[in-house]
């Protein structure tokens, strides 16, 4: 399930996140890349440890807890720190699939990576090439939204990113592990709450359609989850 998030930061956000980033160290994007990911990865990456890394990921996850159409496509249980990254011209991302567990920086803890998600830090017209691309059962899927707009999708999908051609490339990157594993799973209870919400606009909240849909939803979330 291919999901586009629009303005999950608010412009001044976005300008903010530019800022501090125009200051900030970058190191070679190999080093948070598994063995298969490293031979296919061609990019810059702001440190992990990094003050502007620790505080730019804090306004990533404010935004991230203030939008509910990410917690209705990911079903969140645990989010990993946001990372920055960047294309410069000729930088690419071959075709790969992340890393399946992740360990979470200073804490001793992993989480399972169920969910990827990309939000994008450059307007699309001040770069070429730089296309998200999702690979899976239905073909390719290009992805180059505007700055501020952020993509969720499988992190068990084949993905890759397009050499940049002109300009530069920033994002934001980071995993989500689900309380409900499956991607079909999450997919069907997606389609469920989209349809409750546009319900709800056009009937009463008492309504039995409603209440009937809402009650279903709720309970299959529960023979799902897992916490």
């Amino acid at each position: 399930m291919l999901v586009l998030i629009p303005q999950l930061l608010t412009q001044a956000e976005v300008a903010y996140c530019r800022e501090r980033l125009e200051a900030a160290p970058w190191i070679d994007g190999k080093a948070t890349a598994g063995q298969q990911s490293a031979k296919a990865k061609f990019n810059l990456q702001v440190p992990q440890d990094s003050p502007e890394c620790r505080e730019l990921g804090e306004l990533v996850l404010r935004a991230l807890g203030r939008n509910a159409l990410f917690a209705t496509a990911a079903l969140p249980l645990k989010v990993f720190p946001p990372l920055f990254n960047r294309y410069d011209e000729g930088m690419t991302f071959r075709a790969h699939v992340d890393n399946a567990i992740r360990p979470v920086p200073g804490t001793g803890q992993r989480i399972r990576t169920d969910v990827s998600s990309t939000l994008f830090l450059s307007p699309p017209d001040s770069y070429d090439g730089g296309e998200l691309v999702i690979h899976d059962t239905y073909g390719r899927h290009e992805v180059k939204p505007e700055a501020g707009d952020m993509v969720v999708y499988p992190a068990t999908s084949l993905h890759s990113v397009n050499p940049v051609t002109r300009g530069s490339r920033w994002a934001s990157f980071f995993w989500t592990q689900s309380m409900v594993k499956e991607d079909a799973t999450r997919a069907l209870l997606y389609d469920m709450d989209m349809g409750i919400i546009a319900l709800r606009r056009d009937l009463p909240d008492d309504h039995p359609g409603v209440l009937a849909m809402t009650a279903a939803y709720h309970n299959l979330l529960r023979h799902f989850v897992e916490m």
